[in-house]
């Protein structure tokens, strides 16, 4: 009993360590990131203005070093030791909001780069600056850019939508730059729509038949929902027969139900500036549209912005709700949840791109956004936001500021993910954004301010998501920022070489989608019954591999049998192939998209275990993408379950 007593003690006091380490924000295992370079495309006093354009990173020549590609206004592709133009671009229009596309668009084997711009331009180029095509659908801004592969014909499609005064607000290109058949959408009586003012689409195979569709919220209280040919996605019976761009999105959902709304009570959202994104949050196989909404009260005149909040919708449009969850009902936000500041002309606003991620590696997702209240937000699918969540930007500086859209990595391996955003301040008065790293829980573990504005501005920040790659061929990855007043910019991040990135560029990935284009393994899990088994008894391992992504058709999974315990058997896969040799457990095969691969074995206990003592079982899986998944799981050998008591707060 001692034993047990002195056992249970010790892991009470590894857990106080560890909560107090998570407290006070420790830094131990994340090194600072230090700055590269800076002034990335800028000429010899001034930088072209950056907006919400993510850059990307690929090596476009195939000559091992990465390149860099970016795009204020003018596209520079530049190299990423040293951040010199390699070469630059002035493409037709103006400013770039979107991310840059950097994708195979035809399949020839080598890069393309797409972007769009102001003036209402799309213009493609080969790998080396060559003009491929250029198109103009509108004379309006084009704020979004995505390409997809919406037909499974090898090739991508090019989606672009524009901040119109118009329903027309989304036109789809084949690779060639030929019109796709039935777009531009809204071009039909199918649902409304207005206006889309940032990068606001979604593109994914939403209904699992290997085709895609495209989500497009816009400047009204409607989301519309597209099949590759354009035809609005029906919506669930329960809406009496309409498609998904008719039915109109309120806070409560008996409103959308009714139909129409009590304005001044019945509140709704507006999805303008607000973008979504489609994945899959419980890890049951179907895609949901996560899409960010500005709720206000349509009884003011003008209307009056409450907060920006993010609801879930199932595929045919209803509400979702899962695992115990409810997401008929949205969050309720506090009361800090208004705008600081809704004019542009006083601080550049707030972009509320939804980043659904699991931050805790419990196989749900968890949803980020950086709202106009001048905060990061992190909602759990039970609604409320964890630890230290939400992150008060606007008290990381004087004056009021802003944070980007956020991308997050595991830059230590530790199965936990970091959170990397940067931010912006009012303008007039000589301020400067930083770059934020903190941990799951909404800790800080680095902040360090931006570089000074080169030339004249009189502020600096970066309004895009930061893009983490390796730039430089070395171990470690990097940072690369599009800011505002100082060109593009760079940091090291040491101590990276083993990072898993999870959402690491703006919408998720360079062809910008805001879903998942890769399978990844993130979400798996590894567990053992009974945790507290005796001496020549048998435990029960149990392996679940779970890809949200598209399928992983060469993955491999080896688990080494720990000291102390001796296989017994009973190995069996639900598929792929499973083997026992020489002490270790190898499994290798195929992990389909939403279809979990479930791993069993058992071992017994050995005779001579006799005192309480943990044992670690630890499994390493390589998803055939270069990516490690490391799984882990304990058992206290002669131990006894024991229950703390519970204080709730009321």
């Amino acid at each position: 009993m001692k034993n047990r007593l002195l056992l249970a003690v010790g892991l009470i006091l590894i857990l106080i360590s560890v909560l107090l380490g998570a407290a006070a924000g420790s830094t131990d295992s994340i090194a600072a990131p230090t700055l590269k370079w800076q002034h990335g495309g800028c000429y010899s006093s001034w930088c072209e203005t950056g907006w919400y354009s993510s850059p990307a990173v690929v090596d476009l020549d195939d000559d091992g070093a990465p390149e860099v590609i970016a795009s204020p206004y003018t596209l520079f592709v530049l190299n990423g030791e040293s951040g010199s133009i390699q070469w630059s671009k002035d493409p037709p229009g103006s400013r770039t909001w979107p991310g840059v596309v950097v994708a195979d668009i035809d399949d020839n084997g080598d890069w393309e780069i797409v972007i769009a711009q102001g003036g209402g331009y799309v213009t493609v180029y080969d790998h080396n600056g060559n003009q491929v095509w250029s198109k103009r659908p509108s004379s309006s801004e084009l704020r979004g850019l995505s390409v997809y592969d919406l037909d499974d014909d090898g090739t991508l499609e090019i989606i672009v939508t524009a901040a119109v005064g118009s329903k027309i607000n989304t036109w789809v290109f084949e690779h060639n730059g030929n019109g796709r058949a039935g777009w531009p959408q809204l071009s039909n009586d199918s649902g409304y729509a207005w206006g889309t003012f940032n990068d606001n689409a979604t593109v994914g195979d939403l209904d699992g038949d290997g085709w895609a569709e495209i989500v497009v919220p816009s400047d009204v209280h409607y989301i519309n929902a597209y099949q590759d040919d354009g035809v609005q996605i029906p919506a669930h019976p329960i809406y009496g027969g309409k498609g998904w761009g008719k039915v109109g999105v309120h806070v409560d959902h008996d409103v959308d139900l009714r139909g129409w709304a009590y304005c001044g009570t019945e509140h709704r959202p507006n999805f303008a500036h607000t973008p979504a994104s489609m994945v899959d949050v419980n890890g049951d196989g179907d895609l949901e549209v996560v899409a960010t909404g500005n709720v206000y009260n349509c009884g003011t005149s003008p209307y009056t912005s409450l907060y920006e909040m993010a609801f879930i919708f199932k595929g045919d449009r209803s509400r979702w709700k899962g695992n115990g969850y409810d997401w008929e009902a949205i969050p309720v936000p506090d009361g800090n949840a208004g705008p600081l500041e809704e004019n542009y002309n006083v601080v550049e606003s707030a972009m509320a791109n939804p980043v659904v991620v699991d931050l805790d590696g419990n196989g749900l997702m968890e949803i980020l956004f950086a709202s106009y209240d001048g905060r990061l937000h992190a909602y759990w699918l039970d609604k409320t936001e964890h630890h230290q969540w939400p992150y008060n930007v606007n008290g990381t500086g004087p004056g009021i500021r802003f944070a980007s859209e956020p991308v997050v990595a595991d830059l230590d391996n530790d199965g936990l993910a970091e959170v990397i955003f940067t931010s912006w301040p009012e303008k007039g008065h000589g301020y400067v954004g930083k770059l934020h790293i903190l941990n799951y829980q909404g800790y800080v573990l680095h902040e360090i301010p931006l570089p000074n504005p080169y030339g004249s501005p009189d502020w600096n920040g970066a309004l895009a998501a930061p893009t983490i790659a390796n730039i430089d061929g070395d171990a470690d990855l990097e940072l690369v920022l599009n800011t505002s007043h100082s060109g593009i910019v760079a940091y090291d991040l040491p101590g990276t070489a083993g990072a898993r990135i999870l959402w690491g560029t703006g919408r998720a990935n360079f062809q910008r989608t805001g879903s998942y284009l890769q399978g990844n393994l993130n979400r798996s899990q590894m567990s053992a019954q009974p945790v507290t088994p005796g001496a020549g008894e048998t435990v029960t391992y149990n392996i679940r591999l779970i890809n949200p992504g598209p399928d992983l058709e060469t993955v491999v999974l080896t688990n080494t049998i720990p000291a102390d315990v001796t296989y017994s058997g009973n190995l069996s896969a639900s598929s792929g192939s499973a083997s026992y040799t020489a002490g270790q457990v190898r499994w290798q095969g195929t992990v389909p998209g939403g279809l979990p691969v479930g791993i069993r074995y058992t071992v017994f206990v050995n005779g001579n275990v006799t005192n309480p003592q943990p044992i670690v079982n630890n499994a390493l899986v390589n998803d055939g993408l270069g990516n490690l998944w490391p799984l882990s799981s304990t058992i206290i050998a002669n131990g006894e379950a024991s229950y703390l008591p519970v204080t709730v707060r009321k």
